[in-house]
């Protein structure tokens, strides 16, 4: 099973932005693009893409503050961003980096090293992407075979557990709230109070930790979840 990665490009040059369509749609990603800042907000509430290609020089809404304003969002914060520039100087390098962004590519540059880029983001962020089992210390997951095991055993999950712990497991070693859980494996739309996540976790817990001494799922006090180290 091959999961095709969503990429966001946010250009307002439409010549550049059909030459990245082209050479990523031909590398197997699927694509949208949006010419501005604010147009990029939208499609992003809508649709959240894997990654997003984001262009400094924008209208309207600078990349920068469109980057500050992504990474402020619960939803959007972990959405991998690669900053596309024509200024090539170390300060403003660093300065997209601080602002939030993964990566730092400077025009003019060759599809082949941007689609490199991408996949080595992609890798980091999310290593679902990169093929279909997930491992994180004793636990593995089949993507394909919806199935779990943990030290070889397996581990039978309901779906609402098996969508938290994936979640998890493509998110190594970060701390997730309630309220971001609620929208990356329930969705913004569905109205869940944050117990809910409690609920599950409980559930998601006694699943994983039978017969096991260690807890997989560590509780980080007044942050939220995460998966415990490996």
């Amino acid at each position: 099973m091959t999961l095709k990665p969503s990429i966001l490009i946010v250009e307002d040059e439409a010549a550049l932005t059909e030459m990245l369509r082209y050479n990523l749609e031909r590398e197997g990603f699927r694509v949208a693009a949006a010419s501005d800042g604010e147009e990029a907000l939208v499609s992003v509430s809508e649709t959240r893409p894997d990654l997003i290609l984001l262009d400094w020089m924008l209208p309207h809404l600078s990349g920068l503050d469109l980057c500050r304003q992504l990474r402020r969002g619960p939803s959007t914060r972990d959405i991998p961003i690669i900053m596309i520039t024509a200024r090539g100087e170390e300060s403003d390098k660093i300065r997209g980096l601080n602002t939030g962004a993964d990566d730092y590519v400077t025009k003019p540059f060759s599809p082949h090293e941007l689609v490199a880029r991408v996949r080595a983001v992609l890798r980091r962020s999310r290593p679902a992407l990169g093929g279909a089992t997930l491992r994180h210390g004793e636990l593995e997951m089949d993507l394909a075979a919806h199935r779990v095991r943990r030290a070889g055993r397996d581990v039978h999950l309901g779906p609402t557990e098996f969508r938290l712990l994936r979640h998890f497991m493509e998110h190594p070693g970060r701390v997730f709230s309630r309220e971001q859980l609620l929208d990356a494996v329930w969705g913004r739309d569905v109205e869940v109070e944050q117990r809910t996540v409690d609920v599950h976790i409980r559930r998601l817990r006694q699943a994983v930790n039978n017969g096991h001494d260690t807890d997989a799922i560590r509780t980080v006090r007044s942050a939220g979840y995460a998966l415990a180290e490996e």
